[in-house]
């Protein structure tokens, strides 16, 4: 018998009742891989070598107040650091890891160290007078304590007085999971302590008390507190990011224990680049996947090494052709990418290829980009040819294959036995034992109960027993004295010290500064998105679980004056408690609660350092765990952040493979710790011309740091091999020519976008696909100091609603900018428009819309003073991403002028659209340019192009010409708007309607886009046609003064939403409704007809109809309407039912209902 299989499956005997041999199955156990724990193991122990190898990951707190920095000093004078080489080669492994290790590292401590230092020169001062950049929070203090699976933590409360303003958490990036904030007593004020601490969790239910409230986990248990107390301040550096660096730091040390599999490249700077191992072992593959047959050569057995196709009939041009021969047979292979030359195509095409040509014993090939947007896209390809795959990391939008398969949802389908030698099931039990003892250590602190207990302070040794008895049995003896007003025994302390003792409030007051909303930073998904990346969390991506102690005084008593440490220890060493004056009692109680909590605080520290080394070890069981699912996929996909935070579960793996996108527009220490003991091949694809990686410090991006010279760069820059994508399908050739400055020749054209079937003119604009328009309007400053042009933005928002009248869709456009000041603005500008707030609009920084593309994109320059700045205009890499995103229109707004004059890059784009086609001194509009201090817009239906100069210039057009419609609605009256692209179907016509009321034979005095009813008879004569088009409004509208082509669907949603918006609207309507009802009820006893004839349901249901297009209307094209609410005296006052009248303020009808019915049919509130 094979002796594997017998060890597999166990050894047979002779049952008996059979001449045959029985077989015993015996189950073998899934068998765990310890390479896991090893990992941890090893790294628990430092390497030998620099300094840099035994700095801690999350900064000391005398790393954050010894530094004599500042507010306007160079922290960098005090911080020696390594720098790094963006050319040439590295003396050592650890010169090269060490240097990355100190620049990382100092780039995501300086921010949080110079913000202690900021706030400790100026204490008192407010947000605003650090440019919004620090958070500052007073009034901390500590409320609960939490026992979470992932280490201790604790519950604060806190002020945003220092704030000054109300904060939208769902839109803030204030406190973000994993973020570091800096905590300080608040009579210390950072002279002398800093304790470190990471948010743990920021639930938005939390967030949204008054106070508000968030988890925080304490960097080092030594310096944890739980006084409930001690009045702490709390400042964060915004937006600092530190959770992903600190996995990234603690990877690089761990290297310095590893073998380096690249490091003749990557240290050496090595050129010639050979096969990977595995390929030159076995270097033919089947290629049919990916190239087709159609002559007679066959690609199941290509020698890739030796004999590659010489000309294959393929979908992929030639350049794509080279990048993927670079791909499958160098152990290193660098792909540059310019803008639609198929980056992830290739990506997608070569795994595809070494997946049909894997062992079945292979580990999972590993992928990894930069943002989670574009690991999920990539996944989305993967998925139409191969299903074994597996999404790390907490944040996925996609809500198909890729959600069901992250890990934590394939995690809920898989029962497998226990992972017998795991470390998670003896760290969770001994986790539990310790939430035990922490329950008994922390119940004096326990909120709302008594006073302290005489026991424990014998226990804990801060009073003897016989003080204990002297208190207890004095106490007794004053019978009256021993029960409250309810009968209640009072405790020991409540006799001694009577009615010194104070009841502390189980909350803090609430505040009502009386503070306009802060800004939004960012929509609520990007949001989760940032926290996801940052977070240390691993899959389920929820708030902090576990059990949670209240902590309270509950009791104190106030400080008594001129008590003296002599008379306090006098008092101390009294045997008979009530010997001691009443006057001093105060004090002692006092300090009977400081001792408590000494001793408590000791005690909590020891215990909590111990969890938290059990939830390392219950993480690492985790591990092991996902280790035996992940070990069956065929690919593994996740963020550059998830290489560092899962490093350890990856090594265990042993992949061969790792492929990273976007690899240029990341910092070079989270890629080079992809490069594990076993790691084979490394596959980098990207474009340094593009975005490159962010800095949280700006200094640190010039020489000599070169921080953000990414990897993928900085292989470039010495000259080895890589190959360039150079067929574009993206941009009209008019688009694509303005890339020239930055890509030179490299970039051609593929036939498809020369097909106007599949590019085509936009419309409105008789031809002109690309345009600049060049204005004078200065820029602003918002509180955070970021740029935003109003006038621009209005111009542009103008425009939106041009192109949309001539048929665009919403989800077509994008508007893209600098500066996140100007995408509020726009963003604003956009809701206040009662045409365009209907519509969803992408509305983006050119930072976060990398690897993105739309049919028309607007970009907004904003730039604009007096000093000739252009600050991030003057960056070339965003500039190449700003100007490679649109595909059949591209539109800019901004001051050419100073553009042209302040930058090289800027100066030849101008030039070619100016006509001018080449790098000039001088701005000069030529004929046929694209370019002038105007914009045209072409009618379509007089061929007329209209030049428009300012936002003004749009409320003379409705998306044609200036010329009147010479047109007639529907109702049979003329077209009230100028010429339009749109029909009169979606016109609402203004005029009165004159129609004979079939009730009285009067003529209406609606308006015809109203529905026809009799004031006097309060009967209605005309339902509205549910199934018409949409309704283009007359006067009103913000910026364009006309009201937009509605589609019906989105008049329902408008509706919808105003009916779940009613209720906050009450309160509103009350005020009304005190000064009108008199007017109301006296008008509706006039009335011929009683209110109770439109009580029927019928009637209710039509009237709904009615009063949707009635609000709807006004909600697009004028005043919003007046609401008033009447009793109705028909109606069961026991039902309490009431009547909303809604009024338009210049016609003057009023019609009514029950809002008993209304609830069904909709609420038409504005």
């Amino acid at each position: 018998m094979n002796e594997n299989l017998t060890e597999r499956f166990g050894r047979s005997r002779r049952g008996p009742h059979q001449g045959t041999e029985q077989v015993e199955i015996w189950i073998v156990p899934p068998q765990l891989n310890k390479n896991v724990s090893k990992y941890y193991e090893d790294a628990e122990s430092p390497a030998d070598g620099g300094s840099w190898l035994r700095l801690p990951a999350i900064p000391t707190s005398s790393e954050l107040l010894d530094l004599n920095t500042g507010d306007d000093s160079d922290s960098l004078n005090n911080v020696e650091i390594a720098t790094n080489r963006p050319r040439g080669a590295w003396d050592s492994k650890e010169d090269y890891l060490g240097a990355h290790y100190e620049l990382l590292r100092e780039d995501a401590v300086r921010p949080l160290r110079e913000a202690v230092q900021r706030v400790k020169f100026s204490p008192q001062s407010k947000e605003d007078a650090f440019n919004g950049s620090i958070g500052i929070y007073e009034k901390v203090h500590i409320c609960s304590v939490k026992c979470s699976p992932r280490g201790i933590a604790i519950r604060v409360t806190f002020s945003l007085f220092r704030a000054g303003k109300k904060i939208l958490w769902e839109q803030s990036k204030r406190l973000i999971s994993g973020s570091l904030v800096v905590l300080t007593p608040a009579d210390d004020q950072f002279k002398t302590k800093a304790i470190v601490a990471t948010v743990a969790a920021r639930p938005l239910d939390g967030l949204r008390l008054n106070p508000p409230e968030i988890d925080l986990f304490i960097a080092r248990a030594e310096e944890s507190e739980i006084d409930p107390a001690k009045e702490f301040w709390m400042i964060e550096q915004r937006g600092s990011m530190y959770e992903a660096d600190k996995h990234t730091l603690l990877a690089l040390q761990r290297m310095m224990k590893e073998p380096f599999p690249l490091q003749e490249h990557l240290v050496n700077v090595k050129r010639q680049i050979s096969a990977p191992d595995y390929v030159s072992q076995r270097p033919q593959m089947d290629m049919t996947a990916v190239l087709t047959n159609n002559r007679h050569e066959t690609y199941e057995n290509v020698d890739v090494l030796h004999n590659w196709p010489t000309q294959p009939h393929s979908e992929l041009d030639a350049s794509q052709l080279a990048a993927l021969r670079r791909v499958l047979t160098k152990r290193l292979a660098v792909i540059q990418g310019p803008p639609g030359t198929g980056k992830t195509h290739i990506s997608v095409q070569a795994i595809r290829i070494m997946l049909e040509n894997r062992n079945k014993d292979d580990p999972p090939i590993v992928i990894a980009c930069q943002t989670n947007h574009a690991v999920d896209q990539l996944l989305n390809h993967i998925a139409q040819f191969e299903p074994d795959f597996i999404r790390l990391g907490g944040r996925s939008k996609d809500k198909g294959i890729i959600k069901a398969r992250t890990l934590y949802e394939v995690r809920k389908l898989i029962n497998e036995n226990p992972l017998a030698g795991s470390r998670g099931p003896q760290a969770r039990k001994k986790m539990r034992d310790l939430v035990k003892q922490f329950k008994v250590l922390l119940s004096p602190l326990e909120a709302s109960k008594q006073p302290l207990n005489v026991s424990l302070l014998v226990a804990f040794g801060i009073i003897t027993e016989k003080q204990a008895d002297s208190l207890t049995d004095g106490a007794s003896q004053w019978v009256q004295s021993t029960q409250d007003t309810h009968g209640n025994t009072l405790s020991p302390f409540q006799v001694w010290l009577g009615r010194s003792l104070i009841v502390v409030p189980p909350k803090q007051a609430q505040e009502d500064f009386g503070f306009d909303f802060e800004e939004a930073d960012l929509e609520f998904e990007q949001l989760k998105d940032l926290e996801a990346e940052n977070a240390n969390k691993d899959d389920d991506f929820e708030d902090l679980k576990g059990e949670s102690f209240a902590i309270a005084d509950n009791f104190t008593c106030r400080e008594t004056p001129g008590v003296t440490k002599a008379k306090l220890q006098q008092a101390l060493a009294e045997r008979d408690m009530w010997q001691i004056s009443e006057a001093i009692r105060p004090s002692v109680y006092r300090h009977f609660q400081a001792e408590m909590k000494r001793v408590i605080l000791a005690g909590f520290r020891q215990k909590a350092a111990k969890y938290d080394q059990l939830a390392e070890q219950r993480r690492i069981g985790s591990f092991e765990e996902y280790e035996r699912i992940l070990k069956k996929q065929k690919i593994i996909g996740m963020t550059t952040t998830g290489l560092s935070k899962y490093r350890g579960l990856l090594a265990s793996l042993q992949p061969k493979i790792v492929l990273i996108e976007e690899a240029a527009e990341v910092l070079e220490a989270p890629v080079l710790v992809a490069c594990l003991p076993s790691l084979q091949h490394l596959i980098l694809v990207g474009d340094h011309k593009q975005l490159r990686p962010h800095c949280n410090v700006k200094q640190h991006e010039d020489k000599p740091f070169y921080l953000n010279v990414s990897l993928f760069e900085r292989l470039v820059n010495n000259r080895l091999d890589f190959d360039v994508l150079s067929k574009q399908r993206r941009m009209i050739p008019e688009i694509r020519r303005l890339l020239q400055p930055i890509y030179k020749d490299v970039i051609k054209d593929h036939a498809s976008v020369l097909d106007p079937a599949k590019r085509p003119p936009v419309p409105g604009m008789g031809g002109i696909n690309t345009w600049f328009f060049t204005h004078e309007w200065n820029e602003q400053r918002d509180e955070l100091s970021s740029a935003y042009n109003p006038m621009e933005a209005e111009m542009i928002v103008g425009f939106v609603k041009y192109l949309m009248y001539n048929g665009m869709d919403s989800k077509q456009i994008t508007l893209l900018t600098f500066y996140n000041g100007q995408r509020k603005k726009l963003l604003s500008e956009l809701r206040s428009d009662p045409y365009l707030r209907l519509h969803a609009f992408n509305v983006v920084t050119v930072d976060s819309y990398q690897g993105e593309e739309n049919d028309v994109v607007i970009l907004s320059l904003v730039r604009r003073n007096s000093q000739n700045q252009i600050g991030f205009l003057n960056i070339d890499n965003r500039v190449c991403v700003a100007l490679s995103r649109a595909k059949c229109g591209f539109y800019l707004f901004g001051d050419a002028r100073l553009l042209f004059e302040s930058s090289k890059t800027w100066n030849k784009v101008i030039s070619t659209m100016a006509n001018k086609g080449q790098k000039s001194d001088r701005l000069q509009v030529e004929p046929a340019s694209r370019l002038d201090a105007h914009l045209p817009v072409c009618c379509t239906n007089h061929d007329q192009i209209t030049l428009l100069k300012d936002p003004g210039d749009w409320t003379n057009i409705d998306g044609g010409c200036e010329q009147k419609c010479s047109g007639t609605l529907p109702c049979g009256h003329d077209c009230p708007l100028a010429c339009h692209p749109f029909s009169h179907e979606q016109v609402n016509c203004p005029e009165t309607c004159g129609k004979p009321l079939t009730c009285c034979g009067r003529p209406c005095k609606a308006q015809c886009q109203d529905a026809c009813v009799c004031k006097s008879c309060r009967s209605q004569n005309q339902t509205v046609d549910d199934s018409a088009g949409s309704l283009v409004g007359w006067g009103g509208g913000s910026g364009s003064g006309r009201g937009g082509p509605v589609p019906r669907s989105e008049a329902n949603a408008w509706t919808n939403f105003a009916k779940e918006e009613e209720p906050r609207y009450h309160a509103e309507v009350a005020s009304i409704n005190a000064s009108r009802r008199n007017c109301a009820e006296k008008e509706s006893r006039q009335q011929s007809a009683p209110l109770s004839d439109l009580s029927n349901a019928n009637t209710m249901k039509q009237l709904s109809l009615e009063l949707e297009k009635a609000a709807l209307s006004p909600a697009l094209t004028g005043p919003a309407p007046m609401l008033v609410t009447v009793e109705d005296k028909s109606a069961d006052p026991e039902e309490g039912r009431k009547v909303l009248m809604m009024e338009e303020e210049q016609g003057g009808v009023a019609v009514a209902g029950h809002s008993k019915d209304w609830s069904k049919e909709g609420s038409l509130l504005d």
